[in-house]
């Protein structure tokens, strides 16, 4: 196993790079580099990226052969999403050499790369809301097929490999799930060789997940690659064939994670002994935060109008709000913060305090914290420092602020806090937020809102693309934060999450939200069902649920 760079944090997102800002360490030229497998499709020696203050990849070795499912691992920070990009043609490697099909290559750009055969499913797709299925695939192809013979070929190949599309649906009325069918389809128009998916699942039912890893799996056969990019451990081992696992910049081992449980992959990842996160008997007390007969009218046609929404949280209760992204998650969490005001005063209350009417700051002085579900531009701003955003939130808790005067000295101590108690990875907490990388961001933006021990807390997508490490950190604060008599509200897409912490679960569709069953009652499958808006015949808590 190699050796781990120690002492720096990887900022993968930093977009200029400055190679001469940290050493980077590199091969002697008489050192031997092995030539690729013979039947190799893909085969990186000695790639470094180095950006500011960081080496983002350092001599890394990766292969991946034609047919091979491979999964690429790593804790936040670990360096996955700059050897993608370089493999994109995103950036350029500061050393080490490409090979393609056993020949040496130089992928420039983007462009280049699909030419050559490499297509990318994002994490965040990259579509246009106010255009077709067609036209935004049109945007990307490289054939001379355009307008309904373009339809026709789009038909033919989502048909063939079971992902039902309309060529001529608006993409913003578009489920998550069948955005991303338009990415994949139209990375297959382009016949990918190798075929990269970061975080394909996080906005998945299972139902849809096991759709995906159908495609992928016919793909493979075919002969495509596949390099696949997760923090859900266990659709690695169900998916995959082989994994490499990078920590701090290097490739630190390669296994066949279907021989490995999840807990040891995670140990791989993070260098460390995995506590899962642990709850005691609950104690569940008053009702502290209610919502009643909540509604909104959609301000346009890409929003979702909420319907008669109703529920109640107790003291040191867990409740959940699952469904799939755009069913109006977004919306309610809105109206629930203070951001978007009640038509009724009595809609929602906290501590038997109405407060429909009030906004962010009033319902924040009643014992409200949130954390939204967008972190750049809703939950940090991203040119700010990390001092400088603890003031977002934590100015009234934490004494940050006086007569209108900012007291940095409190908030570099409040700051230096939160990264030290929730493991943040930076090079100064006079950074802006922008430079970490989206777990790390994550996790500052969460401990921001647990350190001030609110009395009702609101999560949307806690753990969204942060690891496995990370992810217990966070689980364990929310449950911990129960114990102390908060009254817990987390909207995740990840059932595994809900059901880990949890005592209750609804489910949002279509701007309604269900009635609340135990988690006892419960499985991932039939709570995915009625994530699809199925009817699912279940026993519901009736001593809990409203």
């Amino acid at each position: 196993m190699w050796s781990c760079l120690t002492g720096l944090a990887s900022l993968e997102n930093w977009i200029q790079p400055d190679p001469e800002s940290v050493p980077v360490r590199t091969r002697d030229p008489n050192e031997f580099i092995a030539m690729p497998a013979s039947n190799s499709l893909l085969s990186m020696r000695g790639i470094t990226k180095a950006f500011p203050g960081v080496v983002a990849n350092d001599s890394i070795d990766f292969e991946i052969a034609e047919g091979n499912i491979h999964a690429l691992l790593g804790e936040n920070g670990a360096g996955k999403s700059t050897l993608v990009k370089i493999i994109y043609g995103y950036y350029s490697a500061d050393a080490g050499t490409i090979y393609w099909q056993g020949e040496p290559a130089k992928i420039s750009s983007p462009a280049h790369a699909r030419q050559m055969g490499i297509g990318m499913v994002f994490q965040h797709f990259s579509l246009f809301e106010a255009m077709t299925v067609r036209e935004n695939i049109e945007l990307a192809v490289t054939s001379r097929k355009k307008g309904v013979e373009l339809s026709d070929e789009i038909r033919s190949v989502s048909d063939a490999y079971g992902l039902e599309l309309d060529p001529d649906r608006d993409v913003f009325s578009l489920s998550v799930g069948e955005r991303q069918r338009v990415e994949i389809v139209r990375c297959l128009l382009q016949s990918p060789k190798l075929l990269i998916m970061d975080e394909p699942t996080s906005v998945l039912t299972p139902q849809e997940a096991d759709k995906l890893f159908t495609v992928l799996r016919r793909l493979a056969d075919q002969g495509c690659a596949v390099l696949y990019i997760s923090h859900k451990l266990e659709e690695i081992r169900v998916l995959c064939h082989h994994a490499t696992i990078l920590r701090q910049g290097k490739v630190v081992t390669q296994c066949d994670p279907t021989q490995v449980d999840t807990k040891e992959l995670a140990e791989l990842m993070i260098g460390r002994s995995l506590k899962p996160p642990t709850a005691k008997a609950k104690k569940t007390g008053q009702v502290v935060f209610s919502v009643r007969n909540l509604c909104r009218a959609a301000e346009s046609e890409r929003n979702i109008s909420l319907k008669d929404i109703s529920f109640d949280v107790r003291t040191g209760e867990v409740f959940g709000i699952a469904g799939v992204a755009g069913n109006g998650q977004t919306e309610l969490l809105g109206m629930l913060s203070g951001e978007v005001l009640a038509d009724q005063d009595s809609a929602v209350s906290i501590d038997n305090v109405d407060c429909g009417r009030a906004g962010v700051q009033a319902r924040r002085d009643l014992g409200l914290a949130s954390v939204p579900e967008e972190r750049l531009g809703h939950g940090v701003v991203g040119n700010m420092s990390l001092t400088e955003n603890v003031f977002l939130s934590g100015h009234e808790k934490y004494g940050l602020s006086k007569n209108l005067l900012m007291h940095f000295s409190n908030a570099r101590s409040y700051s230096q806090k939160i990264c030290d108690e929730f493991d943040v990875r930076h090079s100064g907490i006079h950074v802006d937020a922008s430079s970490l990388s989206g777990g790390n961001l994550q996790k500052f933006l969460m401990g921001r809102e647990i350190l001030q021990y609110p009395a009702v807390m609101i999560a949307s997508q806690p753990t969204w693309g942060i690891d496995a490490g990370s992810q217990a950190a966070i689980h364990q604060s929310l449950l911990d934060l129960a114990e102390n008599g908060a009254a817990v509200i987390v909207i995740s897409q990840d059932l595994d999450e809900l059901m880990a912490l949890c005592d209750r679960i609804s489910v949002m569709f279509a701007g309604q939200l269900s009635e609340s069953y135990s988690v006892s009652s419960l499985t991932a499958q039939s709570i995915g069902l009625l994530m699809g808006g199925a009817q699912v015949e279940l026993n519901q808590d009736v001593g809990n649920a409203n």
